[in-house]
């Protein structure tokens, strides 16, 4: 099913016309929370945002979750990536044949590994395939170039939160949180012009993935479904301290993770309730991010949250208590924290078409601002390749 947010399928060409030099691009993304695929659409000219389209939502079986998690940390050629690379691929297909009117695909893949300090980085799905799939140019593999010229390939929505504070008519600093399976912040002052200029990105520590993986060992659940088990439990401070002398804190952004860099973290509540192990989870993630926000170059009153973690109330109240700043939905601003990555990776797409910057020395710590992705156009695909 489409659901509509300014607009409906259908309407891309027409919105072109009325909105020079724009085009409808439908972005995807499917996080390290492996949930599935969040896909939308975007007016954008890779600057400015001129309305927001339809989007939809492709969740994974648990058949698929499976398959996906058994490749978690493995690189092209190893032994589970093709079976979930096909997964990935149909998945993708799948949702994103519901939409019409698209001028361009942006499509992110899935994240298997992240490794930039020496391996690089690897999202599994072929941009070729999905090109002669949808008959669209499909902009993909946003994160390599980046990572070869020494970035650190993530976060890469930083740019997009600049055109979302611009749109929103903000005037002061503020920061934008996205909370899946990893937690990442992006500060913005939107007064000024250039992204590259106005923003401070960065990984903050561990946010759902920790908690997911104990509700999914612990009681065959994929979440701590708004926090309920977590705010039942007591977190044990004395686990978070420890967590938070990791050397990742001290480390200077901008700086990146994968989803598995805290393997210590899950041992160090084994010991646990489930409820007491889930509130210290939940507050962990909570503290990683209240360090972070010490590293803004100007202080911000409150701090605007996308990303399943939203939906989580303890989590949400952990946050503003170990920040203390206001701690708010990103729909506070009238955008959809659902799909805000999704519609990110659209606007990415048109930028690569225009010979924009999709990184900086301030979002990845790549030594100059850089444009990623690669753009396949139906027709790229070796026949053999073809599955």
């Amino acid at each position: 099913m489409l659901y509509g947010a300014g607009g409906i399928a259908g309407q891309g060409r027409q919105g072109k016309m009325q909105n020079k030099g724009a085009l409808w691009a439908l972005g995807t993304m499917s996080g390290t929370s492996l949930d599935g695929v969040d896909a939308a659409m975007v007016l954008t000219d890779g600057i400015r945002i001129h309305d927001f389209g339809p989007h939809a939502y492709r969740p994974y079986t648990d058949a698929e979750r499976a398959t996906l998690r058994a490749a978690l940390g493995q690189w092209p050629g190893d032994a589970a990536v093709g079976a979930a690379t096909e997964v990935v691929e149909n998945a993708h297909a799948e949702v994103l044949s519901r939409f019409s009117g698209a001028d361009v695909v942006g499509f992110h893949g899935q994240t298997l590994a992240h490794d930039p300090a020496s391996r690089g980085t690897h999202q599994a799905g072929d941009g070729d395939l999905l090109a002669e799939t949808l008959g669209l140019p499909v902009v993909w593999d946003f994160r390599s170039t980046d990572v070869r010229l020494g970035g650190q390939g993530a976060p890469l929505a930083p740019f997009f939160h600049h055109a979302c504070a611009q749109w929103a008519g903000l005037t002061d600093p503020v920061a934008f949180l996205n909370m899946g399976g990893v937690g990442n912040l992006t500060w913005v002052d939107p007064r000024i012009a250039l992204p590259e200029n106005a923003c401070l990105a960065f990984d903050t520590g561990p946010a759902n993935a920790p908690v997911n993986d104990l509700m999914q060992a612990r009681r065959g659940l994929l979440q701590d479904n708004g926090g309920a088990l977590a705010a039942k439990g007591i977190p044990d401070d004395a686990i978070i301290a420890a967590f938070l002398t990791g050397a990742y804190f001290h480390r200077m952004p901008p700086k990146s993770l994968d989803r598995n860099d805290f393997p210590g973290l899950s041992p160090a509540v084994k010991h646990l309730n489930d409820a007491d192990a889930a509130a210290t989870l939940t507050h962990a993630a909570a503290a990683a991010v209240a360090r972070g926000c010490e590293h803004f170059p100007a202080p911000v009153t409150r701090i605007l949250v996308t990303g399943g973690g939203r939906h989580n109330g303890t989590l949400m109240r952990a946050l503003a208590q170990r920040t203390g700043l206001q701690i708010a939905p990103v729909e506070d601003i009238a955008l959809n924290g659902d799909m805000l990555e999704a519609q990110a990776f659209a606007h990415l797409a048109v930028r690569v078409m225009r010979g924009l910057p999709t990184s900086g020395p301030t979002t990845t710590g790549v030594s100059a601002a850089v444009g990623g992705g690669r753009i396949s156009r139906p027709g790229d695909a070796p026949r053999s390749a073809i599955r």
